[in-house]
């Protein structure tokens, strides 16, 4: 499965309690502290990614297109997700939120779409154009 797939399906799970839905699918709700114990640590019997650190997993949804969603602009009308994110407020929990347009519970088919973006080394290569990607290299006797 991609980075993405796995994420749709840990959100989807009734097992995983550490990421789960937003405001109406529309984004990602993680609990950090219980997220890097129930996911990413090595012992993690739900062990979805290589990572095992919050930093490199928050790389690795930048790269996919997700940019975070302030908690200030983003809380829930639904009434059990507000009382959940209320009740972590006050047990002192980081959540965090994370939303990519082509990332929706209501739209999977979508998923496929979701890319890797390339890295800025290949982004630079890609607008230099193939003829000066690989420029010959001078040897100390050429000059």
């Amino acid at each position: 499965l991609t980075f993405p797939q796995k994420l749709w399906v840990l959100a989807e799970s009734e097992h995983v309690k550490s990421i789960r839905w937003g405001h109406g699918g529309k984004y990602l709700v993680i609990d950090e502290q219980l997220f890097v114990a129930e996911v990413l640590a090595k012992e993690s019997p739900i062990r979805a990614f290589r990572c095992t650190g919050m930093k490199s997993f928050i790389h690795q949804l930048n790269n996919y297109g997700f940019t975070k969603v302030p908690q200030s602009l983003e809380r829930s009308p639904h009434l059990p997700e507000f009382l959940e994110e209320e009740e972590a407020i006050a047990a002192h929990r980081k959540l965090l939120r994370y939303s990519c347009p082509l990332f929706k519970r209501d739209n999977p088919c979508m998923l496929e779409s979701c890319k890797r973006r390339p890295s800025k080394k290949r982004r630079a290569a890609a607008a230099l154009g193939p003829d000066l990607q690989e420029a010959p290299q001078r040897s100390s006797q050429d000059a």
